[in-house]
């Protein structure tokens, strides 16, 4: 059974940095493209960053350019996403992982598994 397992989250100030973590398991990561996407309260969700397999590609959102950074780790089955000291109210959501076939992909369709989110709130 697949589990994406994200963490990292909390409250923080604006003008913070953040690291979030999503610890794969029950896949072969390594071949698996993966992404971050996010939700605030009462919005659509989100896509925020892709990384290709092998961590060579990454993707951003509008949101994300410049004040986003993703990454992976296949030896340790982890995806992780680093957050600038650019943190604004604005970025408050769920930010959600997700492992799919496409690599780069902003299309939630394309990711098959999904983890249940960690909650990033971010006070002004």
């Amino acid at each position: 059974q697949v589990h994406l397992v994200e963490s990292g989250g909390g409250l923080v100030q604006a003008g913070d940095s953040l690291r979030l973590s999503c610890v794969a398991s029950g896949l072969t990561f390594s071949s698996y493209a993966m992404a971050w996407f996010r939700q605030a309260p009462g919005e659509e969700r989100e896509f925020v960053a892709a990384i290709s397999r092998t961590g060579d590609m990454s993707y951003y959102g509008s949101s994300a350019q410049g004040r986003f950074t993703i990454s992976r780790d296949n030896t340790e089955n982890t995806l992780y996403l680093q957050i600038s000291s650019l943190l604004k109210p604005e970025d408050t959501a769920i930010y959600y992982c997700a492992a799919g076939s496409n690599s780069g992909s902003s299309y939630e369709g394309h990711y098959a598994f999904w983890g249940q989110g960690t909650q990033v709130t971010v006070s002004s």
